[in-house]
């Protein structure tokens, strides 16, 4: 498997021949106007906040295959720092919130789960810039209201 600098990345329909991403890795897929984030499982896998992927009508936490979360989209796996817990650790971690619905955009999203998982601190880097930055926000809510 290549990485760069950043990070393993490549698109959906090359993970296959790029290897898996490793265990409990910290995956990013950009979608219009926000990134997505999950947790690599295993077995072509993976653990997300559904949130608002199907438009406005929230999901849960949810496993599915690497091709549907990237939905088309490339997916990089983020290495900035080192996680808190074992890979195992965070695997575990992602499945005891398996059919969690309690999204909530600023407070709770997909971005909040991975930095749990790993870190054991919910954050996220989008909600902060979007505080900094608000016409940031406008983008990211026509995001999601256009038709796919």
């Amino acid at each position: 498997m290549k990485g760069s600098e950043a990070g393993w990345q490549a698109p959906v329909a090359q993970c296959e021949a790029a290897g898996e991403p490793p265990l409990g890795a910290h995956l990013v897929t950009q979608r219009r106007g926000y990134s997505h984030h999950g947790i690599y499982v295993g077995n072509g896998r993976v653990l997300h906040y559904a949130g608002l992927c199907r438009g406005l009508h929230t999901g849960p936490v949810e496993e599915l295959s690497l091709e549907h979360f990237g939905a088309g989209h490339g997916i990089e796996v983020r290495t900035e720092s080192l996680p808190r817990f074992t890979s195992d650790q965070v695997v575990r971690r992602a499945r005891s919130r398996l059919g969690e619905n309690r999204y909530r955009l600023l407070s709770n999203n997909c971005e909040h789960f991975c930095t749990w998982c790993l870190y054991g601190e919910a954050r996220s880097e989008q909600v902060r810039q979007c505080a900094i930055h608000p016409m940031r926000i406008l983008r990211v809510l026509n995001s999601l209201l256009s038709v796919r």
